[in-house]
């Protein structure tokens, strides 16, 4: 359970920064988040089967926000490299 709880802070902490950082000069930069969150997805997946699934539902809701962080993170890559030079 805290392996669980240490992915999901580490995996809002990047987009927090990423959400609270100066202007981003280069898509890159979001998409190495991107891809971190995208790590913790399936760091979620494995602690929640190992668990049996049993966490009383913040295993899953958990899950649900790093999906949702996941979306935002691509649309966000796609609005900067709309933008880029």
């Amino acid at each position: 359970m805290k392996k669980v709880l240490a992915v999901l802070a580490l995996a809002l902490s990047f987009v927090a920064g990423a959400a609270l950082s100066a202007q981003v000069r280069d898509w890159h930069d979001l998409d190495a988040v991107h891809k971190h969150v995208v790590e913790a997805i399936h760091e979620m997946e494995h602690a929640r089967a190992a668990n049996h699934y049993d966490m009383q539902g913040h295993g899953a809701k958990a899950e649900e926000h790093l999906r949702a962080a996941e979306r935002e993170l691509g649309l966000a890559i796609d609005a900067a490299r709309a933008t880029a030079p």
